[in-house]
Parts: structure tokens; C-alpha cells; sequence
């Protein structure tokens, strides 16, 4: 496999790898950064793991000489815009999103305010802050799909097919935060396409015999199956990558990350969210993407981590 030049290593510099934080996503993200390390490393970058495990990691990007990171921590502290407003404040140009288009991207309901402004396709919702909300919340119908307003990987999530089952789901949801997301059910298939600089990727067509694209299926489950070509007619392709794409932007997300869809059983598309910092490991989607369109991951990550040297050229104009 073949090694970045000795410009290009010149110019990256020392890299740090965040990864691991404190957010409930932590087991991922380290799985991630590990993946991402070793892959910037077979390809001769000077990368170094960092385990984010609190503000004394911010004390070994200052002493640690570094002159760019790689972010692969997924949810709040990572995931969210603080770790970028911090390395903003560092001066240390980071891969991804910035701070507007991290903290808007984790927060599912802001999301959906900023989709349904510009007319982008999303699913009706309401958001339960308290027991009280959920009596509003049945005339959605049901199934409903019960979420975290700010959590990823599916965490906290759970599908609701009667009222009696909603308060439970909203208890459960409720213990990784205070803002619930309770969001009209699409019956269809799901899609998933990853964006990577400003172009994205072909798009997945997940299928899995759970509910939905769960915690398990994502990380755990070897049934889960990944559709590359995703079924779709090169029109229907077309219009699910634009819509991942206008989703994208309008959040202020930038860099790489991936957008999650559905197609109902009338062929229209449905936005579901937004992963700045998407999964890196075994099962992930975005690597799964760029190596039907022929970069490798060793290749993605360097790609990736590229994108920050037009930061160095913007500070330095």
C-alpha cells in the first residue's frame, strides 16, 4: 500500500486522533479512532491517539506539539461543537464540521426546525420535555419512533406502536436527555449516503430484521445486511444524494459526515438526521461508501484529514 509523499508529511505535520470522550458513544469511538490511527499511520502520517477522557486531554494537545487533529469522537463533547470550539481557541485545524455545523447536526430537534424552514422533507414530530407533552403527542399516530433530541448511534431509541408503550419509551429516552424526540413512523426502506468533502458517496440501503437501524444492528449484529448498489434507479440515486446534500448544507455541516433517509412505499424521500463525526469501525457506512467509489480507508482518512491544510491556507491568506 502505497505511503503519502514527503510534501504531504511535511505538510500535515504531527496528528492528533481524538477519540474514546466521556458520552455514552465512547466504546464506538474508541473502536473508531483506532481504525482511523492505524489507517493514517499505515500511510505514513505521524499520528498519535489521544483518549479524550476529560480537560487534561486538552493539556496534551498543547504540549504534545500538534499541528492538526482528527476528530473520531462520536456524541455530546465530540460530536456536539464543544471539542471544536475549544481546538478553535487552540488555533489546531480539525477535520469535519465546525462549531455551528456540529452543535446544529447533534441536536436532532433544531435539525428538524432548520429542514422544515427551508421546505426540506422531514417527519412530523413533537418534542417531550415532559409527562404532560406526551397527550399531544398521539394525534401523530402510531407507530411512533421515540429519540433523544442529542444523542447518536441510535442510543435511547425505540419504536412505539400503542400509548400505552409511550411513556416508557419516553422514560427510557429521557435518561440521556431532558429533550425528547417523538417523530411520526415512516413505513419504507432505509437509505444512508455519506458526504465527504462536497460529494457524496453512492448511497446504502440498510436492511436488518430489528425494528429499525438499532444500536445492535449498527455495531453488533453480523445479519445486518449492506446494499451497494442500493436497489435504487439511477434517478432515485440521484435524488437521495442531492437531498443528502441540501440536508447537509443547510445544518452547516461540513468536511465529511453522512445523512440518514427513508423512502416510504410511495417513493418519496424523508430525512431523518445528520452524523458529523460518523462511526469509523468494521460495520460503518462511510468507509463502506468511499470503497464502492474506490478509496480505500487508509485513502478515506487521509482524505479526510487533508480538508484542514485548506484551513492553513485561510488562516495564512
Amino acid at each position: 500500500m502505497s505511503q503519502i509523499s514527503a510534501e504531504q508529511k511535511q505538510a500535515l505535520g504531527k496528528v492528533a486522533v481524538l477519540m474514546g470522550g466521556t458520552a455514552a458513544e465512547r466504546e464506538v469511538s474508541l473502536v473508531s479512532g483506532a481504525a482511523v490511527l492505524a489507517g493514517l499511520q499505515h500511510k505514513g502520517v505521524d499520528a498519535h491517539g489521544i483518549d479524550v477522557t476529560g480537560p487534561e486531554s486538552l493539556s496534551q494537545l498543547i504540549d504534545g506539539g500538534f499541528d492538526r487533529v482528527f476528530i473520531v469522537l462520536h456524541g455530546r463533547g465530540g460530536e456536539d461543537g464543544a471539542m471544536q470550539g475549544a481546538l478553535e481557541i487552540l488555533a489546531l485545524p480539525y477535520t469535519g464540521s465546525g462549531v455551528l455545523g456540529s452543535a446544529i447536526g447533534m441536536d436532532k430537534f433544531r435539525t428538524k426546525l432548520l429542514w422544515n424552514a427551508i421546505g426540506l422533507p422531514t417527519p412530523a414530530y413533537r418534542m417531550v420535555r415532559k409527562a404532560a407533552d406526551l397527550d399531544a403527542v398521539a394525534e401523530l399516530g402510531f407507530p411512533l419512533m421515540v429519540k433523544p433530541a442529542q444523542e447518536g448511534s441510535s442510543i435511547g431509541m425505540a419504536k412505539v406502536t400503542s400509548a400505552g408503550q409511550l411513556r416508557g419509551a419516553w422514560e427510557a429516552a429521557a435518561k440521556y436527555d431532558a429533550n425528547v424526540l417523538v417523530e411520526q413512523w415512516i413505513t419504507g426502506s432505509e437509505y444512508t449516503a455519506a458526504v465527504v468533502g462536497d460529494e457524496a458517496m453512492p448511497v446504502i440501503r440498510l436492511e436488518t430484521d430489528s425494528d429499525f437501524y438499532d444500536y445492535e444492528a449498527k455495531y453488533e449484529s453480523d445479519e445486518t445486511r449492506y446494499l451497494i448498489p442500493s436497489g435504487l434507479s439511477d434517478e432515485k440515486e440521484r435524488e437521495a444524494q442531492k437531498l443528502a446534500l441540501e440536508a447537509y448544507s443547510a445544518v452547516g455541516a461540513s468536511g465529511w459526515g453522512r445523512v440518514d433517509l427513508m423512502m416510504d412505499e410511495s417513493g418519496n424521500f424523508w430525512l431523518l438526521e445528520v452524523n458529523t463525526v460518523p462511526g469509523m469501525t468494521s460495520h460503518s457506512l462511510v468507509p463502506m461508501a468511499a470503497q464502492a467509489r474506490g478509496i480505500d480507508f487508509d485513502s478515506l482518512v487521509v482524505r479526510i484529514l487533508e480538508q484542514t491544510l485548506e484551513d492553513d491556507s485561510e488562516v495564512n491568506a
